[in-house]
């Protein structure tokens, strides 16, 4: 596969913090890549230095064979930026934005036309394309932000939080147009997020955590380190039940929101016996497969605070076409 995005040893000091340690990753044309990590994590700094937004304090990388730092226009050309807040000018029309946008990046006079057509009917805009941008809705209005994004056929488009504030319905329907557009056009999509199931739509994900990259690899794979299936249980007397957990089956016990979780083997025959001897009023138990939350929760020992996400953004959001 073919590299389209090179990292190599990248930093980022603020004074005397470190925001970002040093990480080093590949990305292959056409793949869906994801950081997933909390806010704070340096996911968004190091987008930023790959933008050529930030210069690195150190260390190298290649977008589609450019240095960020030495070849600063030819990396922008060959990306498309989707920040987490709005940068639209509300008060001009879809296609007023998108012209501006053309002219930025010295779209040909005689393919804007052509380009502006095409990047609305992808993300179904093109009934609103003389609206003013201020009367979208919150999804119209990062629909209209992932065309712009398109409009001068970048390599690479990074998505900082694509979703963040939007209702799950909305959340959803973005992703539906994402993903027919790599599946359209071949484009590479590196995203940052700390949803779950956003993390769950890339081919790899980048596990990052106060500005270290501490694991890499496809989502089941990261998964499949869990082993096995997951407990989760709560009781009138937790850290007794912990104790008893510990020292009758010989496993690692977490507590998390006042959840006892441990994993065992063949979940399904392990639950029903265990339910029978405990010694502690079990109130609630559940048996579940590992999920990229406890896969952070291994790697860090706490859980990904999704600060912005309310439980009803959790619905899972289909991988089309895969």
């Amino acid at each position: 596969m073919t590299k389209i995005v090179e990292v190599n040893d990248l930093k980022k000091s603020y004074k005397d913090f470190e925001a970002v340690k040093g990480v080093n990753f590949t990305v292959d044309d056409g793949e869906i890549f994801g950081f997933l990590g909390p806010n704070g994590a340096g996911k968004s700094t190091t987008i930023n230095m790959l933008s050529t937004i930030n210069k690195p304090t150190s260390g190298e990388a290649l977008i589609n064979g450019y240095n960020i730092v030495t070849d600063k226009n030819k990396v922008r050309e060959s990306i498309g930026l989707i920040f987490q807040e709005s940068t639209l000018d509300e008060k001009l029309t879809a296609n007023e934005n998108l012209m501006l946008h053309c002219r930025f990046y010295k779209v040909p006079k005689e393919k804007r036309e052509e380009r502006i057509k095409e990047v609305l009917e992808i993300v179904d805009l093109s009934e609103k394309r003389k609206q003013v941008v201020e009367t979208y809705s919150g999804g119209m209005k990062r629909r209209l932000e992932i065309a712009r994004g398109l409009l001068h056929y970048p390599r690479v488009l990074f998505l900082d939080e694509p979703t963040v504030g939007l209702d799950p319905q909305t959340r959803n329907h973005i992703w539906e147009y994402i993903l027919r557009l790599k599946k359209k056009a071949g484009i590479t999509i590196f995203l940052t997020t700390h949803y779950m199931d956003e993390a769950e739509i890339c081919d790899r994900i980048a596990v990052m955590d106060h500005g270290d990259v501490i694991a890499l690899d496809t989502p089941e794979n990261l998964k499949t380190q869990i082993g096995g299936d997951i407990i989760e249980f709560r009781t009138t007397e937790n850290e007794k039940a912990k104790t008893e957990v510990e020292q009758r089956y010989n496993v690692e016990v977490k507590e998390v929101d006042d959840k006892i979780t441990f994993q065992v083997n063949e979940g399904n025959a392990f639950l029903v016996q265990f339910v029978k001897e405990f010694s502690i009023e079990i109130t609630t138990v559940n048996l579940r497969r590992p999920t990229l939350n406890d896969v952070f929760l291994q790697l860090t020992g706490r859980e990904i605070r999704e600060e912005t996400a309310s439980k009803k953004d959790k619905k899972p959001i289909k991988r089309r076409g895969s």
